[in-house]
């Protein structure tokens, strides 16, 4: 079986780099459970694409996958840390979690949880 979360999260920072919250959306179950840095959990893809339309361009993520699992063969999910770069803005690094669901349209975010780590320093 493939990585599941590595795959997904390779497109995630390929639309997260180049700036297309349609494209970061459409990587979301259409019912997704997201809880970014914002302070409410929202849900589905016009929540996600309305929270990654407000991105500032220029924006770059690096994305480590920490740990990954399947779940028989259609529920994945795993750990990734994600640090922010560019566009004149601070480094910001997060731990994200996500949970996975294949379906007719292949992978697909169904559950996303990011929270803030400490600088180094």
């Amino acid at each position: 079986m493939t990585d599941a979360v590595g795959e997904v999260l390779a497109r995630w920072k390929t639309a997260f780099d180049s700036h297309q919250p349609d494209v970061m959306a459409d990587l979301f179950a259409p019912d997704a459970l997201f809880q970014g840095f914002g302070p409410s959990v929202v849900t589905g893809r016009d929540a996600v694409r309305s929270y990654y339309g407000m991105a500032t361009a220029g924006r770059r993520a690096d994305v480590v996958v920490l740990h990954s699992y399947t779940i028989g063969a259609d529920i994945a999910g795993g750990f990734a840390d994600v640090t922010f770069t560019g566009a004149s803005k601070p480094e910001v690094r997060m731990r994200m979690s996500l949970t996975l669901q294949r379906g007719e349209e292949g992978w697909k975010i169904r559950q996303y949880h990011v929270s803030r780590l400490p600088t180094q320093g």
